[in-house]
């Protein structure tokens, strides 16, 4: 070991050479470097090269060039021509152009396999050279951790040594003070040997700083108070983490990884931080670079969120909450894959002209004797099959001024509007509405002239009445057709079936129905053994049992169909009235309906849905700062009715809110806390006993337990099934807010003649009466030349000396104001009363 290494040091020091006969070869040492620091002279060599030359030719030798991976490589010299010797072979004198060309692109093409060759020797040398450093820095790590580790487990072993030497200790000396001494002089030594050894640095390790152990005495402290204290535990620990710590921010650094970073309008400070997968802290800090002090939970916009995504080099991709809706309709379909469909045909018309009952006599049914009162206060909806096995879908509006919303959701999803007009009536405010709704819908209109086997009936005159709202039947030269007919004795049906059924052939009706269905609802409302059920008209494609629905603000998994004669179906397609079951809540009457993939997105969609609602109903019920509202209601002086409303369908529910915000006037106002469908439920009489309101029962009725809350409460419940008696009782209780009307009524004029001034009393004026009378108690206006300068009560009336009620014309007597003494000969004073009358709503 000694001779290889004493050579190695002397050729590495430059010092004397390998012994050689002869040097046939440049010879140089190279320092090579190894694992774990170590190192190791070799010499090298160099060979020359052997120059091989032509016979006749002068010979040159050529040296090897040692070339450093660093340097680029000199471009190779021309080529010089070879001189010609005479000597020469006649072969070699005698080549051929093409021979010498095939040569020379031979020695082109071996000079470009050389260097693509020496290319890829560079490219395997520099990855394998970035290999071995990663290699050496995960190793340089990975001994880093041992080595912590192992000082942690030193440590963590002396201090449990440090814990268990008192103990020891203790135990020694309780030992040795029940041993016998045998002189005071042993003792001592004794003594002094242990403090000694204890006295002593312990080393756990050749070349490491000595630890204090044992107990601190002033021997220890003397002895270790010069060398410096060795790591803690804690300490080692830090230093570890911290390691770690810098090592994954290495690697994380050489691994980030770019993301497209999905932003809605608004989001919080964490959710931006958790989608670009960067720490919170990191967005805090750029978001304080930018002059903005946020935490966690705030809220940024999509301009700010923007702006820091682009900070941290991610791609932004920006959302609306309203793209959850986007492809919820369906994409339009071909027409290769439309089918005819059946038309749906609304009926409308003013109240009492005979709809429902034209509707039952096409239908052959009696749906008029179960309404309340014989007018129609729901929308329903029916097929009937005609001859030729072809189907009609029908609506039925009501005609109550009160269902205007409900017969704009007629008109709007129907094909044709059939207005049902009273021979004997002719035409009426529901009727001159139901023409407008017709128009806005852009449908067209077939006139039927009901009740003409009444004696009274003129058809001729619902046409001539017809003109002034520009529609003109065909008998005046128009495009409308109308039917006389008479739902009662059946007359002209027929003809009915068929001007429809030609005026559906022009429209060219088609649909898909193999795709998944939407379409619109047209009520709905809470059955108590079925839950909530909507009424659903089916425009495009087809609704069957399992499909995933959504009808505005609810969603919910379809579990029965229920078709228009209470038959339970498996599927419906275009133009078909269905009930559906299966809803989670009853969905407004006018909401579209479709149909979705998963549960997830119906949940999305609606909550979507019910947040804009509630923002809505938010900005429309706000009343702003206090200060607004107190000098809002300085100046108007409002006050406000209020009332829960129950019906047994959302439409009799919405028609009955939107009557009662019709009737409220500057003064006052009806306040509906609470408008549902379904029975009155003890929630209800609790809301209403918090308002004192009244709760209006609309077909339907109280549980046991709203019954017992609301007598224990005082809170009334109405029960009405007719929409007039509800708007009746509402407009009085509404009239009886409303302040009274003061009108003055005129008693009589008196002149004064004559002031006196009395004790105890004060001026009392002595007058006669002029004209009228005057009463005791009475309001007065003292008039002075014409000019009114007080008005009071009259407190004390005399004639001579009684008190008198009053004194009629041409009497004399005396008067005494209340509070006023400013009385003079010649005043006039004028006698009246103060009237309140009670006023009504118009």
């Amino acid at each position: 070991m000694s001779e290889t290494q004493n050579s190695e040091k002397e050729a590495g020091k430059g010092g004397r050479k390998p012994l050689t006969l002869k040097r046939k070869v440049d010879a140089g040492t190279v320092r090579q470097s190894f694992s774990h620091g170590r190192t190791k002279t070799v010499v090298v060599e160099k060979k020359r090269r052997k120059t091989i030359t032509q016979k006749g030719t002068a010979k040159k030798p050529v040296e090897a060039k040692a070339t450093e991976p660093d340097t680029e490589e000199a471009p190779a010299a021309a080529p010089q021509p070879v001189p010609q010797d005479d000597n020469q072979d006649a072969s070699a004198r005698n080549l051929t152009k093409e021979e010498i060309a095939a040569r020379s692109k031979a020695l082109e093409e071996a000079k470009v396999a050389d260097a693509e060759a020496k290319r890829r020797e560079a490219e395997e040398a520099e990855q394998r050279a970035k290999e071995e450093a990663e290699a050496e820095a995960r190793r340089k790590i990975e001994e880093e951790e041992q080595r912590l580790k192992a000082e942690e487990a030193e440590a963590k072993a002396r201090q449990d040594t440090k814990k268990r030497k008192p103990a020891e200790e203790k135990e020694s000396a309780e030992k040795s003070a029940h041993e016998a001494k045998p002189t005071k002089k042993s003792d001592t030594g004794k003594k002094a040997h242990r403090e000694e050894e204890t006295s002593k640095p312990i080393s756990s390790r050749k070349g490491e700083r000595k630890r204090r152990e044992g107990k601190l005495t002033i021997n220890n402290a003397s002895v270790y108070e010069d060398e410096e204290r060795s790591r803690s535990l804690a300490s080692v620990r830090r230093a570890r983490e911290k390691e770690k710590k810098a090592a994954q921010a290495r690697i994380g650094e050489q691994q980030k990884v770019l993301r497209e970073v999905t932003v809605p309008e608004t989001i919080t400070v964490g959710d931006l931080a958790n989608r670009m997968a960067e720490s919170v802290k990191d967005v805090v800090r750029k978001l304080m670079e930018n002059g903005q002090m946020l935490t966690k939970n705030d809220v940024l916009d999509a301009d700010t969120a923007e702006l820091i995504v682009g900070e941290f080099g991610h791609v932004i991709k920006r959302v609306s909450e309203a793209d959850v809706e986007i492809g919820l309709a369906g994409a339009d379909d071909a027409d290769a894959e439309l089918q005819p469909r059946a038309p749906v045909i609304t009926i409308m018309g003013h109240v009492d002209h005979g709809k429902t009952s034209l509707l039952d006599a096409l239908r052959e049914t009696n749906v008029v004797s179960g309404e309340a009162g014989g007018i129609t206060q729901h929308i329903g909806a029916y097929q009937v099959t005609v001859d030729g096995g072809k189907k009609i879908t029908f609506l039925d509006t009501p005609g109550h001024a009160a269902f205007t919303a409900m017969r704009a959701r007629g008109a709007s999803v129907t094909d044709i509007v059939v207005l049902v007009v009273a021979a004997d009536d002719g035409i009426m405010p529901q009727s001159i509405e139901a023409i407008n709704h017709a128009k806005a819908a852009e449908a067209p209109m077939i006139v039927a002239i009901n009740k003409i086997d009444k004696p009274e009936a003129n058809p001729d005159r619902v046409r001539q009445e017809l003109l002034q709202h520009e529609v003109i039947s065909e008998a005046l030269g128009g495009e409308v057709l109308d039917v006389e007919v008479s739902a009662l004795q059946g007359t002209n049906l027929d003809k009915l079936l068929e001007a429809i059924q030609l005026q559906a052939e022009l429209l060219d009706l088609k649909a898909n129905p193999d795709r998944s269905g939407d379409g619109t609802i047209i009520e709905s409302k809470l059955d108590k053994g079925r839950g909530p059920v909507a009424t659903a008209l089916i425009q495009r494609g087809s609704l069957a049992v399992g499909d995933i629905m959504v009808a505005g603000e609810q969603w919910g998994k379809v579990r029965a169909l229920v078709n228009d004669r209470g038959e339970s179906v498996d599927k419906a397609g275009p133009s078909v009235p269905v009930e559906v079951l299966g809803l989670d809540g009853t969905p407004q009457p006018g909401d579209d309906f479709a149909i979705v993939e998963s549960e997830a997105r119906a949940r999305e969609v609606t909550e979507f849905r019910s947040r804009k609602a509630k923002e809505a109903k938010a900005v429309k019920t706000q009343r702003g700062s206090l200060e607004q509202m107190m000098s809002q209601l300085k100046e108007t002086e409002l006050s406000e009715l209020p009332i829960v409303i129950k019906a047994d369908v959302q439409g009799s529910a919405e028609a009955i809110t939107t009557a009662l915000e019709k009737m409220s006037t500057d003064e006052v106002a009806a306040r509906v806390l609470l408008s549902g469908v379904g029975g009155i439920t003890e929630s209800d009489v609790i809301l209403a006993s918090a308002s004192s309101a009244p709760v209006i029962g609309f077909n339907v009725r109280a549980n046991k337990q709203a019954r017992e809350h609301a007598a224990r409460e005082g809170i009334e419940i109405r029960y009405y099934s007719v929409i007039y008696d509800v708007i009746d009782d509402i407009k009085a209780a509404m009239s009886g807010l409303l302040s009274p009307t003061l009108r003055e009524e005129f008693l009589g004029n008196a002149e004064i003649l004559e002031v006196f001034n009395i004790s105890k009393v004060g001026r009392v004026a002595g007058c006669r009466v002029t004209e009228g009378k005057v009463k005791r108690g009475a309001k007065v206006r003292l008039i002075r030349d014409s000019v009114v300068i007080h008005e009071g009560s009259l407190g004390t009336l005399k004639r001579f000396k009684d008190e008198v009620k009053e004194v009629d014309s041409g009497q004399e007597c005396g008067m005494g104001f209340e509070n006023y003494q400013d009385i003079q000969p010649g005043d006039v004073i004028e006698c009246f009363d103060v009237e309140e009358v009670a006023r009504t709503l118009e």
